[in-house]
């Protein structure tokens, strides 16, 4: 099995506009280095809703003044990534994600096409 590594931002639709903006869900397409893929089957979904080391780094290794999230509370607001592994109407397999934190003045996540899978 072949991977290729790419983590670059992508442009996603849905059929039905999401309810909770931070919990989107899985889209029905993407839009990717100009191409339109068409998501034809959700192979597999989790979510990692723990503390990237990045936030860390902003405090230069002190304890942040306010917690960024409680103990137990993974779910917080900004915190956390949703992934899904796709298959495309190209029959090329993609893993994708939603990182929930927001990135300077933006206040929505961005998605991210992770990586290709060629089996």
């Amino acid at each position: 099995m072949d991977v290729h590594f790419y983590s670059e931002p992508i442009d996603v639709q849905f059929e039905k506009q999401p309810l909770l903006e931070k919990r989107p869900g899985n889209p029905s397409s993407f839009s990717w280095r100009g191409k339109l893929y068409t998501i034809t089957k959700l192979i597999k979904e989790w979510h990692d809703y723990r503390r990237r080391k990045k936030i860390h780094k902003i405090f230069s290794g002190k304890r942040p003044p306010v917690p960024l999230t409680k103990p137990g509370n993974r779910g917080s607001w900004g915190v956390g990534r949703d992934y899904y592994r796709v298959q495309t109407d190209t029959g090329e397999i993609f893993e994708i994600y939603y990182d929930r934190r927001p990135q300077g003045q933006k206040i929505k996540g961005e998605w991210v096409l992770l990586k290709q899978v060629d089996d």
